[in-house]
């Protein structure tokens, strides 16, 4: 199942019937301009506005952002080369509840498709118009807790007449500004939405994505390896959409190019409310009503992909709740599990050695607050024990620190070079520590580069039982 956003009409503000366009024959000759330069007349022709998406973005550390609009017109656009100032365009917004506030625009550009173009040189000639605004924007957020009600809650409007270089008209302004309906939100979109009710009627809402090649052909016996992805305490929701929007947990093992190289399946369950908690450290994937759900989800998804699923490659990643939920669950299946990402988590220490064969890749920020990085939480140690433990049963770790707002290069250089430690030692643990004062927004959120690492990714896919 793809493609679950909804699809609906154009709206626009005051009533108005259609698009910014005039079509009478009385009002396209009130439009008609005179070119001196040229010694020519140039008619303004109509294109209206057929509908306006709000393009969205999962972000490492800002979360989901609405980071353009795209409008799409009846007509093709064609500049013939020339550039469409930002000033051109009005975007206000009222998120969550708040007034209306204006929108940064930051660049406008025509495309073929309601999709952001990265380039320095952006677009192409198409139906399309993106209004890219900048993320940081005070009003900018997709999400709280909760996705935030979108709908309708975006107008745009033109409010200078565009041309070419060489004075043609190509759109003219008008007083309407229409309103979006449709969110898109590129990899998000493409996960399914489902649920799982476990033996004991215990249900876990979860999101997968399938790869390409499995949506094709389902019957072809090719494998690819599984993602399991555990979400963070702040994601614990009944919406079944913040486990893939609150950081790029999920996301980015589902992102065009991983998948080109790494094509597999990602299943992304999420804990709902009211908040499981069974004694004191029953935290969220240690509930046990939780993690029973989730082994038997798990179990489950393997046996009903059993053509499909490589059982040699099952990986599990999770940060914060996750990494605490990540530490248990190998415990409990140590056979189970070919690597694990655990990043700013806690556990038992007494568990490790059961896990002491399994390939992992630990991160924690030393001034983390929220799960101290050697204490961690209800009595519980933190990462840094945890690898102390390991070594004590007999896992080398190979570790390294450095400070976890580098410069992606720069940061998967530091990554490269401890991975090319630990495979002269013949390690298969590696453990990163971030130095304090440099992980970016809160210390607590080491997982922001975790997922855009990589080095750390590759080395999680060469991972084979």
């Amino acid at each position: 199942m793809r493609g679950i956003t909804r699809r609906t009409v154009l709206t626009v503000t005051a009533g108005a019937v259609t698009a910014p366009a005039v079509s009478t024959a009385a009002a396209a000759a009130a439009d008609t301009t005179t070119s001196a330069s040229e010694g020519r007349q140039a008619a303004w022709r109509p294109n209206p506005v057929l509908r306006t998406d709000l393009v969205t973005r999962v972000t490492p550390r800002n979360n989901w952002l609405v980071t353009a609009v795209a409008i799409q017109y009846s007509h093709r656009i064609d500049l013939r080369g020339g550039a469409i100032p930002p000033s051109a365009f009005q975007v206000n917004a009222t998120v969550g509840g708040r007034r209306t506030a204006a929108r940064t625009v930051t660049r406008v550009y025509s495309n073929t498709a309601a999709e952001v173009d990265d380039r320095s040189d952006p677009g192409r000639p198409g139906d399309r118009l993106i209004v890219e605004l900048d993320p940081n924007d005070s009003n900018a957020r997709a999400a709280g807790t909760d996705p935030l009600p979108l709908d309708r809650a975006y107008s745009v409007r033109q409010v200078a007449d565009v041309r070419t270089p060489g004075g043609e008209p190509v759109l003219k302004a008008g007083p309407f500004a229409s309103r979006n309906n449709d969110i898109i939100t590129p990899v998000v979109d493409d996960f399914a939405a489902g649920s799982f009710t476990d033996s004991a009627g215990f249900e876990l809402d979860f999101r997968l994505y399938q790869p390409e090649g499995f949506v094709r052909d389902p019957h072809r016996r090719t494998r690819y390896p599984l993602v399991v992805t555990l979400h963070g305490g702040g994601e614990v929701a009944d919406n079944n959409m913040t486990q893939l929007t609150a950081n790029r947990i999920a996301v980015t093992f589902a992102e065009p190019e991983r998948q080109r190289r790494n094509p597999a399946f990602v299943l992304s369950p999420q804990i709902p409310l009211p908040r499981p908690m069974d004694g004191p450290d029953g935290t969220d994937w240690t509930d046990a009503k939780v993690q029973a759900a989730l082994i038997e989800l798990i179990d489950t998804f393997v046996s009903e992909h059993a053509r499909s699923v490589d059982t040699d490659r099952l990986y599990v990643v999770g940060l914060s709740s996750g990494g605490r939920g990540i530490y248990s669950l190998l415990a409990k299946r140590p056979e189970v599990f070919a690597a694990a990402l655990p990043t700013a988590g806690w556990g038992d220490a007494a568990a490790m050695e059961r896990i002491r064969h399994i390939p992992m890749w630990a991160d924690h920020s030393v001034d983390d607050p929220v799960v101290p990085y050697r204490e961690g939480r209800f009595g519980k140690p933190g990462t840094w024990t945890l690898m102390n433990a390991l070594e004590t049963a007999g896992a080398p770790v190979s570790r390294g620190e450095w400070a976890n707002g580098l410069p992606k290069a720069q940061f998967e250089a530091r990554s490269r070079e401890l991975l090319r430690q630990a495979r002269a030692a013949r390690s298969h643990v590696l453990f990163t520590s971030y130095t304090p004062g440099t992980t970016p927004v809160n210390p607590h959120f080491a997982w922001a580069q975790t997922y855009e690492n990589d080095v750390v990714i590759d080395w999680l896919f060469e991972q084979s039982r």
